[in-house]
């Protein structure tokens, strides 16, 4: 039960010195880093730029003793932030204490959910959203999260959490434009994105692929600063250029989160939104980077985890908090071997708040800006829409309409919207299952589609394949099948259900089989199984199916063949299979 809950005794006991110089190298790397993507993603939530500060302390510290990653970096995402934002707005002020408050309170909730959601191993639940319908959702908000930065970007005033509303906000308030913000957000994005593909060059001019590599994550570090200088050196302020400002010296107040009920009422739905979101990321995440070292993480647990990090987030006055992808890859690149790499980079975090804030007044709001467009980039998936359209015209209609509604109506709607899609996408393709009659290719124990492959068939057998799974949802489609099958062959004595595919028979289907059992009687056609899997036989056997059953239960189709056909009604093929 400990080790269950608390995976920090594991790695702690064999902790050494070793270990502790990379951890502590990681955390110096992503404090540097993570600073500015930090305030960034607070004031993408309308909130303060100190709390994002906040939310990269005491979160870090609580998932080093639940977290089961090495790796994983939870803090302020851009999505998480966004959805954050479009909860708040039309309950709140945005600027106000109480709007703060809210934010806690938002996290709070989140971090109960997945609290009770990782006790009672509810992680499955994340597989109700397909992976189309995933990439969908994050491309659309990572288009949403760019556009809503624009107005930042150009010193314009808007604001809208859909693309017409932005778009809207952005052509009614162009008179706003400033250009010497402009000329700082747009500078600040070209040489991000430069810095994005500055590997290669750096690496031709005599760099090593690490140095590189920490000169191009390092760019965010680098407009900062630059950006910082100029607008402190020719006191850009005073022409309207939007600075970070004043950011308290302290660490993150701690108290208990509001807990009217209205308003925990109200965030309910955005707060399972955003937990099941955040969890979706993190825990795909995780897996990808846990799997490049050969090691484990248990999704379960990762909801535990999460919890307690935004239970963290509550209690600490910040918000809504789950694993970053690019602190992540950051901390995974700088070489952290244990979560003991966060809590070090929390203590970083703090001592940063306590000492460099007055560094970071001048910071202009225009270059946090150009970093969150660029940190949008990843989101986008536009090899996914062109490869899915390949693959799959039902699942590119879902991811379609995953974008669609995430555009019209804002990151809430398109969650939902995308749970709904992909359960209906899959009770469509599973109350309809693959069905196959099969028959025997010749000379061997063989059983093929007798439409893919010409092979021996009997007309007084139809060998049946069931493709799939039997419950509620496609117990009378097979009722149909078999029926229609049987009208079309008048010579048909034996029916034989090949149920290798089939790992399951719930209540509906046990009916429908009962119910075919007795109408292929009354034809005088018997009813047979086969390939019938272990732990589905052990469900029939909990009901009287068998003892009424007409036909027989085979070890294998072979065995069916061999027992029930004819050789003198067997018809065998009249052309030859080797191409088949």
């Amino acid at each position: 039960m400990l080790k269950r809950y608390f995976p920090i005794v594991e790695w702690l006991p064999s902790y050494d010195r070793h270990t502790l110089s990379q951890d502590l190298f990681a955390a110096v790397i992503v404090t540097l880093m993570v600073i500015p993507q930090a305030l960034a993603y607070a004031l993408l939530a309308g909130l303060p730029a100190v709390t994002g500060l906040y939310a990269s302390m005491l979160p870090l510290v609580a998932y080093t003793v639940f977290g089961t990653s090495r790796t994983l970096a939870v803090g302020p995402m851009a999505i998480v932030a966004l959805m954050t934002a479009a909860a708040l707005s039309g309950i709140v002020a945005t600027g106000t204490v109480a709007y703060s408050e809210a934010a806690a309170t938002l996290a709070f909730l989140s971090g109960v959910m997945l609290m009770l959601m990782g006790v009672f191993r509810l992680g499955f639940f994340a597989n109700f959203l397909s992976h189309p319908v995933v990439s969908g959702l994050l491309s659309a908000s990572g288009v949403l999260i760019a556009t809503s930065q624009l107005g930042n970007l150009l010193g314009i005033s808007m604001s809208g959490f859909t693309l017409i509303e932005q778009l809207a906000g952005l052509a009614t308030h162009w008179q706003d434009f400033n250009g010497l913000t402009a000329l700082i957000g747009l500078g600040s994005l070209a040489f991000l994105m430069g810095m994005r593909r500055a590997g290669p060059t750096l690496r031709r001019l005599g760099m090593t692929a690490t140095l590189s590599g920490f000169i191009t994550k390092a760019g965010p570090i680098i407009a900062v600063m630059i950006s910082t200088l100029l607008v402190w050196a020719f006191d850009l302020e005073a022409h309207s250029v939007a600075v970070v400002g004043e950011i308290p010296r302290h660490l993150p107040p701690l108290a208990l989160p509001s807990l009217d009920p209205s308003l925990i009422g109200t965030l309910l739905m955005p707060a399972f939104l955003i937990s099941l979101v955040g969890f979706i990321e993190s825990v795909s995440l995780a897996q990808m980077l846990a799997a490049k070292r050969r090691q484990r993480i248990s999704p379960d647990q990762e909801l535990f985890a999460l919890g307690g990090s935004n239970l963290a987030a509550a209690l600490s006055s910040s918000m809504p908090v789950t694993g970053s992808l690019s602190r992540t890859v950051i901390n995974f690149d700088a070489g952290a071997r244990t979560p003991a790499a966060g809590s070090f980079a929390a203590l970083g975090v703090a001592l940063v708040t306590l000492y460099l804030t007055p560094l970071i007044h001048f910071l202009p709001i225009a270059t946090l800006a150009a970093s969150i467009i660029v940190s949008t980039f990843t989101l986008l998936d536009a090899r996914g829409l062109k490869r899915t359209w390949r693959y799959s015209k039902r699942d590119f209609a879902a991811m379609l309409a995953t974008i669609v509604l995430t555009f019209v109506s804002g990151v809430e709607v398109g969650v939902m919207a995308g749970v709904g899609l992909s359960l209906a996408l899959f009770l469509y393709r599973t109350s309809r299952p693959h069905s196959a009659l099969v028959g025997r290719v010749p000379g061997t124990e063989h059983f093929r589609n007798v439409e893919r492959h010409t092979t021996e068939h009997d007309p007084t057998v139809a060998l049946l394949r069931v493709d799939e799974s039997l419950y509620f949802a496609n117990a009378r489609y097979l009722e149909d099948t078999v029926y229609a099958m049987v009208a079309e062959r008048p010579a048909l004595k034996h029916v034989v259900l090949i149920s290798s595919a089939v790992n399951l028979i719930d209540a509906s289907a046990l009916e429908s089989l009962e119910a075919i059992n007795a109408r292929l009687d009354d034809s005088q056609v018997k009813l047979h199984l086969a390939e019938v899997k272990g732990p589905v036989m052990d469900q029939l056997k909990q009901s009287d199916f068998l003892d009424h059953l007409t036909g027989e239960v085979f070890l294998s189709t072979y065995h069916a063949w061999e027992a029930l056909h004819d050789e003198k009604t067997a018809v065998k093929p009249t052309r030859d299979t080797s191409s088949s």
